[in-house]
């Protein structure tokens, strides 16, 4: 969704250049959460800005130049660069501090545009600005206030309440001949929201300081000495840190990869805590509506385990194409330290094992991907562990308030940890006593910190927005936390061994099917003119339909969808002709006699036939010479569906290149949906 992204040096001199650059690359870093406008704010200089406007404004400090700007970073960073020139502003200015901020906005209230991106502002002579990621939902009744107070909107956006909010609480201060610091106005701002935000706020009355706040959006702090980078090994207390007045660069960020290549010192963000940056000080107080005044907070710095290398496209040309030839690398580091001597150590879970063996039944609660990923997943953990699973979509468990109990166990999968509809159905299972677990990708997240234990699934960061090593290493461990579930029943042991030690094969049988890519890049081809396709699975592979047919869908912008091949009589068959390709997913299980079945069946309704089945069986599944087979390693029947998944992956990627759309950035969509 939106992102933030803010910069301020103290004590080293950086010219203007330079913070517009830093500012335009950590916007770049972001831009794969999905955006469709952007703007940053910078200082000016009083004598520029009195040539070119009436009058004075009502601070002492330089006035903000703010820019925005509809569509790419790019058509952004053009037009900054063609306005500073219009308005001769000295890009080579030097500046000892200086508080810049940044923003990409994906448009929820009012359509895109550059009066409707951010900073918004309080109005004349931006006293104060703000980015914000989240939604107000009581934007309109302060809306109707402010109205009568006599403020005008310019934008259709929620966030303009915020910046002209706190000019009205400012105002409403100084008009009592009393002083207010920067923090009391943002306090009191926080009183008054609704919803769920990430803010940060820049004020030219309280020129080079900046505030950052949150409630349920990701914040985080970067920090980085530039007298000599702080050891990772050590927790540091933040304040001690940077009340030291060295040399330091700072930075605020919706996201680890903005900050990763400045700094490794992270802090994230915790929600109701307002981080004060003055002085080269960073300050975090509690806010409590229930207190007047908030309690001071002393946190450490974690250490970032990211390299920039993760965060570039390398030798491959869009990230989803480098994220679906990671998987053998990312599977390996999932797995890392957690298989050993015909078993799993799970440290997320271990001390949770026996309540989770005990629970009446296990929920897997997820939304797009990651629901797909616990749907292939919810076989074998029932298998192992001998408890009913039942599937939920986050957003239609809230929108039935169905039942959770005490005797639950709420599994939540979200690659970012960060899912709008997974957190609140994770808010509605703690208030009904459940046991909740986490699945996520992201260190640091909203899920990992509020869930009672969890595990992360390792696979690296993942830029492109259709998830590809995310999903794979969300079955793997899903597979691994079955391992451990049912590691205490001895009827399964044998099972067990023999998936651990697939498990431990499992990279290697990936990097033989992304040899197929060559194969799927002529499927491609073949399918570019199709307007629908469909995927039948069954078993263990209604997962697999599923997300292949949402790989398409998301990327190829291509109707298509996945169907349980035991409904296909049941109406889906109604469709079939001979222009209708159809993948059916027949590798050897439990259930491919039936998928024969099925595949005979779309033959004599001259369905056009594409079959992945298991190496060697292709002359056994394709009835005719214009059927085509895909032909797959063939591994543990639970774990197939990692192997399966990848020649779908390849065929969504080359359909979309083919197709000549934005593989990375699809249309309409956003990496991490935090919004409802």
């Amino acid at each position: 969704m939106c992102g933030i992204f803010a910069y301020l040096n103290y004590n080293v001199t950086r010219e203007r250049r330079y913070i517009l650059e830093v500012l335009f690359n950590g916007l770049r870093r972001l831009e794969y959460r999905g955006y469709d406008s952007s703007g940053i704010a910078i200082d000016s200089d009083l004598t520029t800005v009195e040539g070119n406007r009436m009058g004075s404004p009502p601070y002492d400090a330089p006035p903000p130049l703010v820019f925005r700007q509809e569509g790419k970073i790019e058509s952004l960073v053009g037009s900054v660069y063609s306005e500073v020139d219009a308005m001769d502003i000295n890009l080579e200015e030097p500046f000892f501090i200086h508080a810049g901020i940044a923003h990409t906005r994906w448009a929820t209230h009012g359509v895109p545009s550059p009066r409707n991106s951010h900073p918004q502002s309080s109005g004349a002579w931006n006293e104060f600005l703000v980015v914000h990621n989240g939604i107000i939902t009581n934007y309109e009744v302060l809306k109707e206030t402010l109205v009568r107070h006599g403020f005008t909107f310019d934008s259709e956006t929620d966030t303009e309440v915020i910046p002209k909010l706190a000019k009205f609480v400012f105002d409403k201060a100084r008009d009592g001949e009393g002083m207010v610091t920067f923090s009391q106005v943002v306090k009191e701002v926080m009183r008054q929201l609704e919803g769920a935000y990430a803010l940060i706020f820049k004020s030219s009355h309280y020129p080079n300081e900046l505030i950052a706040c949150k409630r349920g959006s990701t914040l985080l702090l970067g920090v980085k000495e530039l007298s000599g980078e702080t050891s990772g090994t050590l927790f540091h207390d933040v304040k001690a840190l940077t009340t030291n007045g060295k040399p330091k660069e700072l930075f605020f960020s919706s996201d680890l990869c903005a900050i990763v290549e400045h700094t490794k010192n992270y802090l994230a963000v915790e929600d109701n805590e307002v981080v004060h940056i003055k002085d080269g000080s960073v300050s975090i107080l509690k806010f409590d509506s229930g207190k007047e005044k908030p309690a001071s907070v002393q946190r450490a710095l974690s250490f970032l385990e990211m390299e920039v290398e993760q965060i570039k496209k390398g030798k491959y040309d869009h990230f989803m194409q480098k994220e679906i030839h990671e998987q053998p690398h990312s599977l390996t580091t999932s797995m890392r330290g957690r298989l050993k001597e015909n078993g799993v150590i799970l440290g997320g879970l271990k001390d949770h094992l026996k309540s989770i063996r005990h629970s009446r039944r296990i929920i897997f609660i997820g939304c797009g991907t990651s629901y797909n990923a616990a749907l292939a997943a919810r076989p074998f953990v029932e298998e192992l562990c001998g408890i009913p699973v039942t599937m939920e979509l986050a957003s239609d468990l809230l929108d039935r308030q169905g039942p959770v109990y005490r005797e639950d166990t709420a599994v939540f999968v979200s690659q970012s940890g960060e899912t709008a509809d997974t957190l609140l159905a994770l808010e509605y299972a703690l208030e009904n006593g459940a046991l909740c677990v986490g699945i996520t990708n992201t260190v640091g997240s909203t899920l990992a910190r509020k869930t009672h234990c969890g595990v992360h699934i390792n696979a690296g960061c993942e830029i492109g927005v259709a998830s590809t090593k995310a999903y794979t290493s969300q079955i793997v461990v899903m597979a691994m936390m079955a391992l451990a579930i049912g590691s205490d029943r001895i009827s399964s042991q044998a099972r067990r061994e023999a998936i651990i030690a697939c498990l431990s094969d499992l990279p290697s049988k990936v990097t033989d099917v992304l040899k197929l890519d060559g194969e799927m890049k002529d499927l491609a081809e073949s399918l570019i003119g199709a307007e629908s396709l469909l995927v039948f699975g069954r078993g263990y592979n209604y997962a697999t339909a599923l997300e292949g047919a949402l790989k398409v869908k998301e990327v190829a912008l291509m109707h298509s969808e996945g169907m349980l091949a035991g409904e296909m009589k049941h109406g889906p068959l109604a469709l079939v002709d001979e222009t209708l390709p159809i993948i059916v997913i027949a590798t050897r299980d439990a259930c491919f006699s039936k998928q024969q079945s099925v595949i005979q069946q779309l033959h004599a309704r001259k369905g056009r036939l594409i079959v992945m089945c298991s190496k060697g069986d292709a002359s056994a599944v394709c009835p005719s010479e214009t059927c085509r087979a895909i032909e797959v390693p063939q591994v543990a029947d639970c774990l197939q569906p990692v192997i399966n998944i990848v020649p779908l992956q390849l065929l969504a990627y080359h359909l979309t290149v083919l197709r000549g759309y934005d593989v990375d950035q699809p249309r309409n969509l956003a990496k991490s949906v935090t919004t409802q």
